[in-house]
């Protein structure tokens, strides 16, 4: 009994705070409804009195420019007939034109009338299609100022005159050319016509409705001159209440309260813009003001009502499975809770292997950098020493070149890996010939098999044919792939092993041929257990293999990577002792054939660089030591820049023809080698941008080459030197730039 008076109890309760709550949210609704609606007011009225205030100010400047304008013309009609009668004077010694003359003159200059007076006044001719003379004109003949264009013949006057009827004269007065006295003439504009074609504020208030816009009211001070109700024109401001209260109001464009004039029960709403000559007037009823608000307090009452009924509804809901529900989110709790204990320690496993393996990838990259550089410190030691062993020394050289190169591959493996890993590598899209592609690498294979005594065996796969030989892919990429694998088949197979390759066309659909090869190698082979990481950075089998067969752990993590960039697939087979066969699947778009051009050997051969002048742009001393003596060699002779600022300061501080080319470091203080090839190809002066700028670069990567193209050099060049590309190379840039 008593839980049963507590629930009634806490219900009243809640029925007298939801009461409550309605009559708050439908104040607060009232309250924005209301203010909404007065700025909207606000803006919709501020909006038509400064449309209309303009609308008065332009409408009177074209009325004044159109007054001016028929002014203007009718004192050029004046001149006009002053010249006419100084020409007539000459010809027929006539000082005053005949009734027949002047009709002539006012006909031809579009006059009504005109009239000839001496200095005092008098008339002594005239003619007019009216008979204004008498009503409206003979008093402005008496005008000082007019009568002053007699004494002063540069003067002219003008003036526009409003007459009784409603009609205008545009009048204009000049001195005679001819004799002492003053032309008058006159265009007279019937009120008709000025009231169809002049601007008036009737106009520019129709369309304007009481019911909808209010009512609107332009006054020139204090005289009513338009309303869109017309029961208000030709009233004074000050008989009107409700204009004369927003009269009062200090500031233009701002909404107040006012008496209604008709009722003076209800309170309208209104506003005034000032203008220069106008002012404008704005104002309406309380229940177009606040048009809105009532139908928002209703929607709102709605909406509250709905909204009680759809909480009770919920809330004796909520009470049944509030036990249940409770006891559901303590487990949920638990369970999260211990997720999410699982994932720290999920997330500190892996950081500890990340760790570990970085510490790992350090380790091993520390110990194959320091080991090539470990024998050429020591061989250069030895050198020191034994320098008058001259077979000596020849021969630690041929083992630090063996080191160096050794070195500049690792490097070069390892940016290949990052760059894959960030995915930086970004694959071409060119035409090319898998069966010339296959001799290419066929042939460079060839020469590292012969040397290490292992037999290549059917040409790289040419015995099968292809049916779709000409394709679009990545040659660099495709033929670094190959290389790769063969690589590894030579580098990890025995004196008289054999390596061979088959090529078996899978499909062709929607333009894509897909083909398989198969490399297969009698080398020592690889366990199950170490297949399964063999695509992971720096991993070998054997620890020997570092110092046995220079390996250096990532050239099959990099073959992986550009398979699955070619969307190709790579499967390995491998048993110890016996030998391994790689299996690589990849898809091409399929090319038409075309004509490839091949270089003449005669030309290659004859390429030289003897005599030429380079400006060489490098920051490195030492680097630019070896170049110069390497391009010495050469017979080249080279001027040299510290940074990309001083290569442009030389090149613009000697006459075109100087240099034949200018090799162009990139990773250089002040202002690098894009910038300065940029800045080289702007300078004008007709070398600038003919002149050969071949980048010479530690950059090595396809991308690095494109980015050097893309800033306007001509070639690049990769360090070290390779001086046999480096003269073929030059002497091709500079061959193309005289041809």
């Amino acid at each position: 009994m008593k839980n049963k008076l507590q629930t009634i109890h806490n219900k009243r309760q809640i029925w007298i705070l939801e009461i409550l709550v309605g009559i708050i949210l439908l104040a607060a609704v009232a309250f924005i409804s209301a203010n909404n609606d007065m700025k909207r007011t606000e803006g919709d009225l501020r909006e038509k009195v400064n449309y209309i205030k303009e609308q008065c100010n332009n409408y009177n400047q074209l009325n004044l420019a159109a007054d001016a304008r028929s002014l203007m013309r009718v004192i050029e009609s004046a001149k006009h007939v002053a010249q006419s009668m100084v020409y007539e004077h000459e010809l027929n010694g006539q000082l005053l034109p005949d009734e027949a003359r002047m009709e002539q003159y006012v006909q031809d200059n579009y006059l009504t009338g005109m009239a000839v007076l001496d200095t005092s006044g008098k008339i002594l001719a005239q003619y007019g299609e009216d008979d204004l003379w008498a009503d409206d004109l003979r008093g402005e003949l008496r005008n000082k100022v007019l009568l002053d264009v007699s004494s002063f013949r540069e003067k002219s006057y003008a003036e526009k005159m409003d007459c009784q009827d409603g009609s205008y004269l545009n009048l204009a007065a000049c001195a005679r050319e001819d004799e002492e006295g003053i032309i008058i003439a006159y265009h007279h504009t019937t009120k008709e016509y000025a009231e169809k074609f002049s601007l008036n504020f009737e106009m520019l208030l129709s369309g304007y409705t009481i019911k909808h816009d209010g009512t609107i009211v332009i006054t020139d001070g204090n005289q009513i001159v338009a309303s869109n109700d017309n029961s208000l024109e030709g009233e004074n401001v000050d008989s009107v209440a409700i204009l004369q209260r927003i009269k009062q109001s200090k500031g233009s464009g701002e909404l107040l309260h006012a008496n209604d004039v008709r009722t003076g029960l209800s309170r309208d709403f209104g506003m005034i813009e000032r203008g220069r000559n106008y002012y404008v007037y704005a104002f309406l009823s309380e229940r177009a003001v606040f048009s809105e608000t009532p139908k928002n307090i209703i929607y709102a009452l709605i909406v509250y009502i709905f909204a009680v009924i759809i909480l009770n509804t919920v809330r004796w809901r909520t009470a049944q499975i509030y036990q249940k529900e409770q006891l559901r989110m303590q487990q949920e709790y638990a369970d999260a809770l211990q997720s999410k204990n699982e994932q720290l320690e999920q997330a500190v496993l892996r950081e500890t292997k990340a760790n570990a393996a970085k510490t790992d990838f350090l380790s091993r990259m520390t110990h194959d950098i320091r080991t090539p550089l470990n024998g050429i410190i020591g061989l250069l030691n030895i050198d020191e020493v034994h320098s008058d062993n001259r077979r000596l020394v020849d021969e630690n050289r041929r083992k630090m070149m063996i080191s160096a190169n050794y070195l500049l591959s690792l490097i070069n493996d390892m940016l290949q890996m990052s760059k894959l890993e960030n995915n930086e590598i970004v694959l071409a899209h060119e035409w090319m010939d898998l069966d010339a592609m296959s001799d290419e690498i066929c042939v460079i294979v060839s020469q590292r098999a012969a040397d290490a005594g292992v037999t290549m065996e059917d040409g790289g796969g040419r015995s099968e044919s292809l049916p779709y030989p000409y394709v679009y892919g990545s040659p660099l990429h495709l033929r670094q792939l190959f290389l790769n694998i063969y690589g590894n088949c030579i580098k990890y197979n025995k004196i008289g092993g054999k390596v061979w390759t088959k090529r078996a066309y899978i499909k062709a659909e929607k333009g894509l041929v897909t083909y398989q090869w198969t490399i297969s190698d009698t080398g020592v082979g690889m366990s199950q257990e170490f297949l399964e990481h063999i695509f992971e950075p720096f991993s070998q089998e054997r620890t020997d293999a570092r110092s046995v067969y220079n390996g250096t752990g990532l050239g099959m993590a990099i073959v992986k990577r550009l398979v699955d960039k070619m969307n190709g697939t790579i499967e390995i087979k491998s048993e110890v002792g016996v030998g391994s066969e790689f299996i690589i699947t990849l898809p091409f778009e399929i090319a038409e054939a075309k004509e490839v051009l091949q270089p003449e050997n005669s030309e290659k051969n004859q390429l030289s660089i003897r005599g030429m002048h380079f400006l060489l742009a490098e920051d490195n001393a030492l680097n630019a030591e070896i170049a110069e003596m390497l391009f010495n060699d050469e017979g080249a002779d080279i001027t040299l820049a510290r940074n990309g600022q001083e290569a442009i300061d030389l090149f613009k501080s000697h006459e075109p023809g100087t240099y034949d080319a200018i090799l162009m470091d990139i990773m250089m203080p002040l202002v690098d080698g894009y910038s300065a090839t940029k800045a080289i190809r702007k300078l004008e002066r007709p070398d600038a941008a003919e002149i050969p700028i071949i980048a010479m670069t530690a950059n090595a990567f396809e991308e690095d080459a494109n980015h050097c193209l893309d800033a306007g050099m001509n070639a690049h060049l990769t360090k070290p030197l390779q001086m046999k590309a480096v003269v073929e190379t030059i002497a091709k840039c500079c061959k193309n730039k005289n041809n």
